[in-house]
């Protein structure tokens, strides 16, 4: 078995054997699943670009469309130029249009691709504008979505968050934006855990006082709306959502810390999936909703259980990081040459972050080649002061 050493907390450093088995990789199509299932992917940076990585994005798009492949060779689903793409985080309006298009060229050269792509109004300045002026904004994204022949995602907007005067501009907003979809979209709530400007949205800090006036947006819309992806990080809530939706309308779970019971679901229902998390662990997640399928349920919470403590790991406080364990593990599995993110994001976590990070997804079995994640590991640890 590998080992190498790994810090701990109280400054010591000790050896660790590695100890977990690859999950095989195995070709699949989305009609594998009986689920839907959409992994959030990430965007590869271009490290030998020339640019202020802070200000001006720099993009490998051979190695991003390359992984957007793998996740389509796993029959899972992409939804792009979501948050996991570090939208608002690093990539600019302009760089996400590149990137739209650029991977709806890709998927349309296969015949099991699905895709869908993120609309919002992130080109917008960070100020007070009215509302048709937000209308406008989300207007002009997804028109270029729908232009390109995307579905479409409809990501909770900051400008909305700080502009809105009422709940009654949230429902003017979403009614006036859905009427122009050609065809049912993804609403996004995204909570303030993963984006504090968000906070409120809805027109209320409490929960579920929000989804009320989001359940009442879809009764209102319900023929223009193909689900509602909840990121709020609570079973309790998506479950109670969940039983509360018009006729015809999907919950994808963006619950990154109880993703498997949620699509196992319950006797009243279950959510499909739309999660960041299914980056880092696509072999896991193929492999356990395949096994979901064939009615295997004591296989499907076998293999995806284990990566719920990785996961948990991942998006902990401060959640807007997580997309830098998600490069990491991109890095470690060989996906990617190099740990670079896109706005300097890779400085996001601390180096006992990252050694735990390293156990769990062993622990996890997400570590394709565990010699080449101790290497990698090694001369990242190195980089940081660690021999």
């Amino acid at each position: 078995m590998t080992s190498l050493f790994l810090p701990n907390p109280d400054r010591s450093i000790a050896s660790y054997r590695m100890s977990g088995t690859p999950i095989r990789l195995e070709k699949r199509r989305a009609k594998d699943f009986n689920r839907v299932a959409f992994a959030a992917a990430h965007v590869v940076a271009d490290p030998f670009a020339d640019n202020d990585p802070w200000l001006a994005p720099a993009i490998d798009w051979d190695s991003t469309l390359r992984f957007r492949h793998r996740l389509w060779d796993l029959g899972l689903g992409v939804a792009e130029a979501m948050d996991t793409a570090q939208r608002g985080m690093g990539l600019t309006w302009r760089d996400a249009q590149e990137l739209v298009s650029r991977s709806l060229k890709e998927a349309a050269g296969r015949d099991d691709a699905i895709i869908a792509c993120g609309v919002g109004t992130d080109h917008l300045e960070d100020k007070l504008y009215s509302i048709d002026e937000i209308v406008d904004a989300y207007q002009e994204q997804l028109d270029f979505v729908q232009g390109e022949g995307g579905q479409v995602i409809l990501m909770a907007s900051r400008a909305l968050a700080r502009s809105a005067a009422s709940i009654d501009d949230y429902l003017f907003v979403y009614s006036r934006v859905l009427s122009g979809a050609r065809d049912k979209v993804i609403i996004h709530w995204l909570g303030e855990m993963f984006d504090p400007a968000l906070v409120g949205y809805w027109g209320s800090p409490d929960h579920l006082e929000a989804m009320n006036t989001c359940l009442q947006m879809m009764s209102d819309n319900r023929e223009k709306i193909d689900g509602i992806k909840v990121s709020l990080l609570s079973k309790e809530k998506e479950i109670a959502m969940r039983r509360r939706l018009p006729p015809g309308v999907r919950m994808y779970t963006g619950d990154d810390f109880n993703y498997a019971e949620l699509i196992a679901g319950d006797e009243q229902g279950y959510s499909e999936a739309l999660l960041g998390i299914f980056d880092a662990i696509a072999p896991a997640a193929s492999q356990a909703l395949a096994s979901l399928k064939r009615g295997a349920d004591n296989e499907f919470f076998h293999v995806l259980e284990p990566t719920v403590a990785l996961s948990r790991h991942i998006f902990r406080a401060p959640t807007r990081f997580y997309k830098t364990g998600i490069v990491f593990l991109a890095y470690l599995n060989g996906l990617q040459d190099h740990f670079t993110m896109v706005g300097g994001q890779e400085s996001a976590r601390s180096t006992l972050h990252f050694a735990d990070l390293f156990r769990l997804a062993d622990r996890a079995h997400v570590l394709s080649d565990p010699d080449l994640a101790a290497a990698r590991m090694k001369t990242f640890l190195a980089t940081r002061g660690i021999h």
